[in-house]
C-alpha cells in the first residue's frame, strides 16, 4: 500500500513539472526553468522512490514474523504411550483352619488351628498406544500370586534323569488386548479381549479402589473377577456425566459351575481357545453428573448349557435335556461417593441360572477326567457389600496439601453361593453363605501407592444340626492382613 502511494506521488510530480515546463514555454522569458533543474528534481523522485521500497520489505517482513509468531503451535498436550499397572504384596494370619474338610460333618475337630501366608495377589502391567485419528491399542498383562515357575531340570542325585520342577505356583494370563475406534465421544468401538465391567468389582478392580487388604469377597466369590473375555463393545459418554457399554461376547460353560464360586469358573477356558456354542450380552451405565457421586447399573444375560467339548454320561438327546439352556442372568446395582474427607462404596449382586437341577444332574454324570467338578450348583446367588472411612488427614490443612491421605475403614459383607436351589431356599452347603465384618485403615503417603491394615471376622450360615434343631454348624473365621498397594497409569511422549 505504501509502494503505491509513492508511486502515484511520482507520477503527479512528474505531471506538474511538464505542465510548469508548458507554462513558461508559453510565458517567455518571463518564467525561466533550466534542464539542470529539471534532472534534479526527477533524481529526487527516483531517491523517494528507492527509500519507499526498503520501507516496505521491512514492513513486509515485520509484519511476516508478527504472522508466524500468531499461527497456533503444534503442542501435544498428552503423550501417545501410556503405561501402568497396578498390584498388591499382602500377608495375612488366619485363626481357623485351612483343611479341606474344615466343612465337613465333624468341623469342631478343627477348632483352634491357624495358618499364615505371604502373597502377591495380583501384579499387573499396562500397556497402550494412541495411533492418532481415533485409533489406539490397550494390553494388559496379569501375573497371579507370583506368576508360574517351571523348568525342566536334570536330576543329578536321580541318575541324571530330566523331570519337571514347578518351583512356584500361580498364574500369567494375557488380561486385555484390544482394539479401538473413537469417532466421537458419543461413539467408540471397541473388539478384542476386554474386561467385563459387571459388578462394581469388575469396573473397578485396581488395588487403591477398595479399602481391604484383598477384593471384595462378595462378587470376588460368586462372578468371575477380574471377568475378561473377548468381546466386541460399543460405548461412550455424554457431556452432563452419562457413560455406556454394550458388549457381545461367549457364553459361559455350565460343565464348570459348582457350589462354592456359582458360575465363575465358567468364564475361562481349559482349552487354547474359548468356545462360542453359545452367546451373551453385558451392559453398563454410570452417572457422574454430581460432584463426587457416581451411580452404576450393570447386567448380563446368556445361555451356557452345550458350551463345551466335553460329554456326560447322560443322553444328550434325552427328554430330560431337549429344552435345557442353562440362562445366565445378573444384575447388579454399585454406587461410590468421594467428598469432604468422607469415601463410600456398596454394591448389590443378584444371579440367576436357569435349569439348574437339570445342569446338576447332567455335571456329576460327567465321565472321568471331564473338565467338570461334578457339584451341585444353585439356581440363584448374591453379594451385598458397603464400606465407609474418613480421612482423619484432611483435618489437617498441611497434610491435606501434601495430598497424603490415612483412612479409618469398616466394611461389611453378606454372599451366599448356594442361596437357592431350583428356584427355592436350602439348607444345603450352609457354609457357602457368610457374613463378614472388617475394620482397618489405609494411609496413602502419595496418591498411587497405599498401605493397608485390617483385621475382619467371618461368620458362617447356620444350618441344621444332627438332632433337626438350626443353629451354628461351623468355626468362625477371624483373620488379621496387612498390604501394600500401588495403581499409577503414566502417559509418555511419542
Amino acid at each position: 500500500m505504501y509502494r503505491q502511494i509513492i508511486f502515484s506521488i511520482r507520477r503527479l510530480s512528474l505531471f506538474i513539472l511538464l505542465i510548469s515546463c508548458a507554462l513558461c514555454a508559453y510565458a517567455g522569458d518571463s518564467i525561466m526553468v533550466s534542464a539542470a533543474d529539471l534532472q534534479a528534481l526527477v533524481q529526487r523522485v527516483e531517491r523517494l522512490e528507492q527509500q519507499s521500497a526498503a520501507q516496505n520489505n521491512d514492513s513486509a517482513k515485520s509484519q511476516q514474523m508478527v504472522t508466524d509468531e500468531a499461527k497456533p503451535q503444534k503442542v501435544r498436550t498428552r503423550g501417545r504411550f501410556v503405561i501402568g499397572g497396578y498390584g498388591e504384596v499382602t500377608a495375612k494370619h488366619c485363626f481357623y483352619s485351612n483343611n479341606y474338610l474344615r466343612y465337613g460333618q465333624n468341623p469342631q475337630r478343627f477348632a483352634g488351628d491357624h495358618y499364615g501366608e505371604f502373597d502377591l495377589p495380583h501384579v499387573v502391567v499396562y500397556m497402550g498406544y494412541d495411533f492418532g485419528k481415533g485409533w489406539s491399542v490397550g494390553t494388559e498383562i496379569e501375573f497371579e500370586h507370583g506368576g508360574t515357575e517351571s523348568a525342566i531340570e536334570i536330576e543329578e542325585e536321580e541318575g541324571g534323569e530330566y523331570e519337571s520342577e514347578i518351583e512356584r505356583g500361580g498364574e500369567v494370563a494375557l488380561e486385555q488386548f484390544w482394539l479401538q475406534k473413537a469417532f466421537n465421544r458419543y461413539a467408540i468401538i471397541r473388539a478384542g479381549m476386554q474386561v467385563i465391567p459387571v459388578g462394581g468389582l469388575n469396573a473397578h478392580h485396581e488395588s487403591t479402589e477398595y479399602f481391604g487388604v484383598y477384593r471384595n469377597e462378595g462378587d470376588f466369590t460368586i462372578i468371575p473377577s477380574t471377568w475378561h473375555e473377548v468381546a466386541l463393545t460399543f460405548m461412550g459418554s455424554t457431556p452432563n456425566g452419562w457413560h455406556y457399554q454394550a458388549m457381545f461376547l461367549p457364553g459361559l460353560d455350565s460343565d464348570r459351575f459348582n457350589r462354592k464360586n456359582w458360575i465363575k469358573p465358567g468364564a475361562g477356558s481349559p482349552y487354547e481357545f474359548k468356545l462360542a456354542n453359545v452367546f451373551a450380552g453385558a451392559a453398563r451405565v454410570d452417572y457422574t453428573g454430581v460432584k463426587g457421586l457416581r451411580l452404576s447399573l450393570s447386567g448380563y444375560c446368556g445361555n451356557s448349557f452345550r458350551n463345551t467339548l466335553s460329554k456326560s454320561n447322560v443322553e444328550l438327546d434325552a427328554s430330560a435335556y431337549k429344552d435345557v439352556k442353562g440362562t445366565v442372568s445378573i444384575g447388579a446395582f454399585d454406587f461410590a461417593y468421594n467428598d469432604f474427607g468422607v469415601i463410600v462404596r456398596g454394591s448389590f449382586t443378584y444371579g440367576h441360572l436357569s435349569d439348574a437341577a437339570a445342569i446338576t444332574q447332567y455335571n456329576i454324570a460327567m465321565r472321568k477326567g471331564s473338565v467338570s467338578s461334578k457339584q451341585w450348583v444353585a439356581s440363584d446367588a448374591l453379594a451385598a457389600g458397603i464400606e465407609a472411612g474418613y480421612d482423619f488427614f484432611s483435618l489437617n490443612r498441611k497434610l491435606q496439601e501434601k495430598t497424603q491421605k490415612f483412612y479409618l475403614f469398616a466394611r461389611y459383607d453378606y454372599y451366599d453361593s448356594m442361596f437357592r436351589y431350583d428356584g427355592q431356599p436350602t439348607d444345603m452347603y450352609p457354609w457357602c453363605g457368610r457374613h463378614r465384618a472388617a475394620v482397618g485403615i489405609n494411609y496413602f503417603p502419595i496418591k498411587q501407592i497405599g498401605v493397608k491394615a485390617e483385621f475382619s471376622y467371618g461368620i458362617l450360615k447356620q444350618g441344621i444340626r444332627a438332632d433337626g434343631t438350626r443353629g451354628k454348624l461351623y468355626n468362625d473365621e477371624p483373620q488379621i492382613a496387612i498390604g501394600i498397594v500401588y495403581a499409577g497409569f503414566y502417559q509418555t511422549g511419542d
